[in-house]
């Protein structure tokens, strides 16, 4: 497994107990926006491993605010790690799954269901998400078409307790009330945590999912169903 982020500090932790626990892991720094950093990433997984079997898109940014008070800087940025970051990342892991023997591979797209429907406040990262589930759709069917045997699948979490959203909320109010808040979103009473997401993410990496591509895979204890 390699993991890679701009965190160096928390990735190498996390290689490191997936060592203790018998995995084999590499942590490597990486700017997702940066073309020339997949190319380093996605060269050191074949040195390492030999070959790339799934690639999880998961980097992200988020913020929010009223449209007419975006900055084009920031609208960028946001883009750059949401959206162009999963163009750069899809283009990589075809690139090294046609390599494979025989050919084929996994890739999996963390969205949201912010890329499902609009929020007043969050239209930059609605237009960033929403990229990604079309974009998503577009390379499974050229994937498929092209005999790749490469599959192309989205994931859509509802509110997760993640850094980043204890951040948003943090930047907005009390924590706790906002916790609460958001809590009463989700038909099933509570916000979703990271395992939730990553059971998603396991089958839609393991050969259980062979018939799933294109898909969106909605993990959101309720809330788009309302």
């Amino acid at each position: 497994m390699v993991l890679s982020d701009i965190k160096d500090e928390e990735g190498e932790r996390v290689a490191q107990i997936i060592g203790e626990d018998g995995g084999d892991a590499l942590y490597l720094h990486h700017d997702v926006s940066d073309e020339s950093a997949w190319t380093y990433v996605v060269q050191a997984t074949l040195d390492r491993f030999g070959r790339l079997d799934v690639l999880v898109n998961n980097a992200g940014v988020g913020w929010g605010g009223p449209p007419e008070e975006e900055t084009l800087e920031r609208w960028h940025r946001l883009m750059n790690v949401n959206l162009d970051g999963v163009f750069l990342g899809t283009k990589h892991a075809i690139l090294a799954m046609k390599r494979n023997d025989p050919p084929g591979g996994s890739i999996i797209n963390l969205s949201s269901i912010e890329g499902l429907v609009g929020d007043p406040n969050l239209g930059a990262y609605n237009a960033s998400k929403g990229g990604v589930r079309l974009y998503t759709k577009s390379t499974a069917l050229y994937c498929a078409k092209a005999g790749l045997n490469i599959r192309v699948n989205s994931v859509h979490p509802g509110y997760i307790w993640t850094p980043m959203v204890e951040n948003y909320l943090a930047e907005h109010g009390d924590v706790e009330e906002g916790r609460q808040a958001l809590n009463a979103l989700h038909p099933v009473g509570h916000v979703g945590e990271p395992d939730d997401i990553a059971y998603g993410v396991l089958y839609l990496a393991s050969d259980e999912s062979k018939f799933v591509t294109g898909t969106e895979l909605v993990i959101d204890g309720g809330y788009t169903a309302q």
